[in-house]
């Protein structure tokens, strides 16, 4: 008998090889999505008992294409010309050579990644729809991740296909420009899927391992399709150096640790090696890009072996050049922080004081936070402590709220 974490594995690898064939073969992505998903579930239901097949992917799409003809026929009043292509299908193409052959499998990975990354869908959807056509969760996890009622992540869910049915989306790859701007909107992707993972935007726990674990396992899967992408390696490198630290990002009582305060000894030493090799071995290539940037900064971060032997300047000169990679107030916000370590907490409160005037970030917690820490280590303990429970209100986690609070208490 197998195990259940061996079957989920095995099911997750297996769901967008299934997925590729089946809409390939077919076309209607929603259709096959959903004769993916009950293939998902009957596996889930009968391998704990029966064993796994030998070929799961050959077992998996053959229940898929039944399923599919399933949900062909039970609509052949509004879908007679998909009736009519499903059943001719000859009953050899149900064996599972497509999704079994070396060639073609990788392929369609990618495409559906595009696919799920749609210009036509919202970012939430986007996120909803990759995780689960491409990372094979149930629509109840990926509720209970972002902590919404399955019936609304259901709804998501639905949307998001009838608009890539309605855009007529396509099933192949782009190419050229276009080819590059889906592909940054997947990385785009799994990168608010590890956010939301490392640290929740909401709710009582500072992290959501799950969604954190899937966005690296889809990020290493992008960084093989597309070994050559300088940005998808920098992608895969931050989220291993950042999920290094989650072991210390919380004590015994689900309290938050701030960096400077965490056990470097509870970090994984594994995933710093691998992210330190990784770009390494990418920066050098000489298409530098913000998550390329941003995982030198983690990896000058992680080798330092206490806070206090951090290479601030390193850092420094590393956000001065991400900073040049676009707009964005959150990356002045750590420059701020680097800026203060290296010059002075009055050199830091100087830009802060600019980011309080832009819209984007003027009431976030994380810039009132910073201001705190900052006035904290001026040695200003009374506005810091005004500024701490000023941040503490506007904070949506409630371990950052309560570590925020916290602050403030000990400093009266």
């Amino acid at each position: 008998m197998t195990g259940i974490h061996e079957i989920e594995d095995l099911l997750r690898t297996c769901a967008p090889q299934v997925l590729g064939a089946l809409v390939r073969r077919y076309g209607a992505f929603d259709l096959c999505e959903d004769a993916v998903q009950e293939a998902l579930i009957a596996a889930a239901r009968q391998w704990p008992e029966e064993g796994t097949p030998d070929n799961a992917r050959s077992w998996l799409l053959t229940v898929a294409q039944r399923r599919y003809i399933d949900l062909v026929r039970s609509e052949a009043s509004r879908r007679r010309r998909e009736d009519a292509l499903a059943l001719a299908t000859p009953d050899s193409e149900l064996v599972a050579r497509a999704a079994d052959a070396p060639e073609g499998a990788e392929d369609d990975s990618l495409s559906l990644l595009f696919l799920c990354c749609h210009p036509e869908l919202s970012p939430p959807s986007r996120i909803a729809l990759t995780l689960r056509a491409v990372g094979g969760l149930t629509t109840g996890q990926i509720a209970a991740a972002f902590l919404v009622p399955e019936s609304t992540m259901a709804q998501r869910i639905s949307r998001a296909k009838q608009t890539i049915k309605a855009a007529g989306g396509s099933f192949a790859v782009p190419a050229g420009e276009d080819r590059a701007a889906r592909l940054a909107e997947v990385r785009h992707v799994l990168y608010l899927v590890f956010n939301e993972g490392y640290t929740a935007s909401g709710g009582d726990d500072l992290t959501v391992p799950e969604l954190a674990t899937e966005a690296i396992r889809l990020a290493r899967l992008l960084h093989r399709l597309v070994p050559e992408d300088t940005e998808t390696a920098g992608l895969l490198a931050l989220m291993l150096l950042t999920d290094a630290r989650r072991p210390a990002r919380t004590g015994p009582h689900g309290e938050l640790v701030p960096l400077a305060e965490q056990d470097r000894g509870r970090w994984d030493g594994r995933l710093i090696s691998e992210g330190v090799e990784l770009i390494s071995r990418t920066l050098p290539k000489g298409r530098i890009g913000p998550y390329q940037l941003q995982a030198a900064i983690a990896a000058v971060h992680d080798e330092a072996e206490s806070a206090g032997e951090t290479d601030w300047p390193q850092i420094l000169a590393l956000y001065e050049l991400l900073e040049q990679t676009g707009d964005n107030p959150v990356i002045t916000l750590n420059r701020a922080v680097a800026v203060a370590m290296v010059h002075g907490p009055e050199a830091g409160l100087e830009l802060l004081a600019g980011l309080a005037q832009d819209k984007r970030l003027a009431h976030h917690h994380r810039l009132l936070a910073t201001r705190a820490h900052l006035l904290e280590l001026l040695g200003d303990e009374e506005n810091a402590s005004a500024a701490y429970r000023e941040a503490a209100r506007h904070a949506t986690s409630a371990p950052e709220r309560r570590h925020l609070t916290e602050r403030a208490r000990r400093l009266g």
